[in-house]
């Protein structure tokens, strides 16, 4: 089957720490022509004092009412925002964060083939961008993406992937509030199906 070969951005943080109960990861993919437009969106909602989103330090309240803002600006139809908590127990830190990622961003490449209507090819030209950390800079992490993307079904979409400050990126900074969702859940705030309706956030 041929491969779409229109460039897709997939962006990763992550909240808790991998290998330990209740680690999840937050995934937003996206058309690389939709970002800008994207990034803007959500920057338009925030205080003009406000340079960088950290969701662990907002109350809840104000990340819900961003997040249900957001939903309801003009994102493209066929974002993927996926809140995915982490199930690999095996390896190094670094590698059970590898892993996890993985697994995540072939959840999120399947959805996004159906969001975007993408039927007769699989998805190609996919740029993993994560917020860069002590465990997806190691050795360890590098190499278990370097194997997947040559071996590991839908992960073999990813042509490259980078580790950036998250202050560079409010695709980023979505993607720990993404991430963060799953606290809500946690606390009994809300659950996957309010995230999924109020938020447009699948939780897996």
């Amino acid at each position: 089957m041929a491969r779409l070969n229109k460039k897709i951005l997939c962006f990763i943080d992550e909240c808790g720490t991998a290998g330990q109960p209740n680690f999840a990861l937050g995934c937003v993919m996206l058309w690389a022509r939709d970002a800008g437009r994207t990034d803007k969106s959500l920057s338009d909602l925030l205080e003009p004092n406000v340079n960088e989103l950290h969701a662990a330090g907002l109350q809840h309240e104000y990340l819900q009412s961003l997040l249900a803002r957001f939903a309801q600006t003009e994102t493209p139809n066929g974002m993927v925002m996926l809140n995915r908590l982490g199930t690999s127990t095996v390896g190094t830190a670094p590698q059970i964060y590898a892993n996890d990622v993985v697994e995540a961003v072939k959840i999120a490449a399947k959805q996004f083939r159906n969001e975007n209507n993408i039927r007769d090819r699989n998805i190609g030209n996919v740029e993993l961008i994560l917020d860069r950390n002590e465990q997806n800079t190691h050795p360890d992490f590098m190499s278990a993406i370097a194997t997947a993307q040559k071996r590991d079904g839908r992960f073999r979409a990813v042509t490259h992937a980078t580790q950036i400050d998250s202050a560079a990126s409010r695709m980023l900074q979505l993607a720990d509030v993404v991430a963060y969702a799953r606290m809500w859940i946690r606390r009994g705030e809300e659950n996957a199906e309010g995230l999924r309706q109020n938020y447009r956030i699948r939780v897996v």
